[in-house]
C-alpha cells in the first residue's frame, strides 16, 4: 500500500488511470493504492459475500432487503473522499436502486474490511475513522489469517465492539443477526507457495 500526495483535483483522474491489477482510494487528500488481494483474502470476501447474497439480498431462507456488493466504489464525497471497502451493504429501502454508473454515493449501513498484513494499519486507522464520519452504522474486520472477525456499530459518532469471534465459531453479528454464521467457512486452507 502507498499514499502519494497529490492535490485534490487531480486525484480522481489519477484513481480513473490506475491499471486494472491496482485498487485506488482518495482519503483525506491523499491517493492511496494497493495490489489486488492475495489468495486468503479473495476467499474470505467471496465466501463471506456469498453467505449474505442468499438471505439478505436474495430473501432466500432469509429476511432480503439488502444489496450486498463486493468493491463498491463509495464517493462519501464527490471524487474526493473515495474508499473501496471489500464488500458493502445497503438497506434497499434507502437505497431502492443500484446505481447506474460506478459511483454509489448514498452511505452504505454495514461495510467489511478484510484485513491483510498490507492494508490492515490503512483499514484501522485510516478508513475507520472515514467510516464513523459519514455515518456508516456497522463496521466488521475480518482477518483470514488470524481467522477473527471483529464487529462494531456507530454509538453517538463512535465505534462500540459489539463482538470479537475467532476460529470456528458460530455468530450472529448486527446487522446480520438473523443468519447463524460459521466463521470457519470463512478461511482458506494457506499453503507454501507465493
Amino acid at each position: 500500500m502507498s499514499a502519494l500526495p497529490k492535490s485534490i483535483p487531480n486525484l480522481y483522474a489519477e484513481l480513473c488511470a490506475l491499471p486494472e491489477h491496482i485498487t485506488g482510494e482518495i482519503i483525506g487528500g491523499q491517493l492511496y493504492t494497493q495490489p489486488r488481494p492475495a489468495g486468503p483474502h479473495a476467499v474470505s470476501t467471496t465466501n463471506l459475500g456469498a453467505e449474505l447474497y442468499r438471505p439478505y439480498q436474495r430473501g432466500t431462507d432469509g429476511p432480503g432487503g439488502w444489496w450486498i456488493i463486493n468493491e463498491p466504489e463509495i464517493h462519501f464525497s464527490h471524487d474526493e473522499e473515495v474508499c473501496v471497502p471489500d464488500i458493502a451493504g445497503w438497506r434497499k429501502e434507502r437505497m431502492p436502486k443500484i446505481p447506474r454508473g460506478h459511483r454509489f454515493k448514498i452511505v452504505p449501513d454495514w461495510v467489511c474490511e478484510v484485513l491483510s498484513p498490507s492494508t490492515a494499519k490503512k483499514d484501522r486507522v485510516i478508513k475507520m475513522p472515514v467510516y464513523a464520519q459519514y455515518g456508516v452504522a456497522y463496521l466488521w474486520l475480518v482477518d483470514p489469517l488470524q481467522h477473527t472477525l471483529e464487529a462494531f456499530a456507530l454509538r453517538e459518532g463512535c465505534w462500540t465492539v459489539i463482538g470479537m469471534f475467532q476460529d470456528n465459531a458460530m455468530v450472529n453479528i448486527e446487522p446480520f443477526e438473523e443468519l447463524a454464521l460459521n466463521l470457519e467457512d470463512l478461511w482458506a486452507e494457506v499453503g507454501d507457495e507465493e
